[in-house]
């Protein structure tokens, strides 16, 4: 159809499809590998096929994770979640952290993230005591402290966040059916003086 002294203009809008070899979480270096140009990665965010979860760092909206903990997942398997994040976790104190609590064995090099993250460097002979594998989705995982080494922690370092969190969170764990002091005092002495004694004074009172 033709209309006198007017020029019809149609624009097709340009679909961007994701590659089909590109996981569901992916690094800007990986998306540039599989043909995705820099204006592709935009259209492909403005449409809301893609999302920005960190520093370089994209998933598809598909994907239902916890940005902070996946973003330091794929940047670093060896962080374990501790401290007042690792209490939280248990149920073992009230505190919200404004951060999140992240250990790596002393000497290891924290990735830069943009998520809130306060990191610590914990001695490597005693790292992996009680640590255990926490899956954040997209094969990704990180590490999460047991009740148990939260609690040694939060005495032997209570120089950070006080001594009435440690001795609160020793107090709600004696409280659970099944809590065992001895297991307890027996990761203390893996841990050393500065977990045993505070520790051990504690326990006098409260039992």
């Amino acid at each position: 159809m033709s209309f006198s002294g007017y020029l019809s203009t149609v624009s097709v809008l340009e679909i961007t499809a994701l590659p089909p070899g590109l996981s569901e979480l992916f690094s800007y270096t990986d998306a540039r590998r599989h043909g995705l140009s820099d204006r592709q990665i935009r259209r492909l965010s403005e449409e809301g096929a893609i999302e920005r979860i960190g520093r370089g760092l994209f998933s598809r909206t598909t994907l239902d994770v916890d940005p902070d903990l996946i973003e330091v997942a794929f940047r670093s398997e060896r962080a374990t979640i501790c401290l007042t994040s690792a209490l939280a976790r248990h149920d073992l104190t009230d505190e919200i952290p404004a951060s999140i609590d992240l250990a790596l064995p002393r000497g290891t090099r924290a990735p830069a993230t943009s998520a809130p993250i306060t990191w610590h460097q914990f001695d490597p002979k005693t790292f992996d005591l009680g640590r255990a594998d926490l899956d954040v989705g997209a094969g990704y995982r990180i590490g999460l402290y047991s009740a148990e080494r939260s609690i040694c922690d939060a005495f032997r370092l209570r120089h950070l966040e006080g001594s009435e969190q440690a001795v609160e969170a020793l107090k709600r764990w004696l409280r659970r059916p099944g809590s065992q002091p001895s297991r307890l005092f027996a990761l203390a002495a893996e841990m050393g003086p500065r977990a045993t004694e505070p520790i051990r004074s504690a326990l006098q009172i409260l039992l």
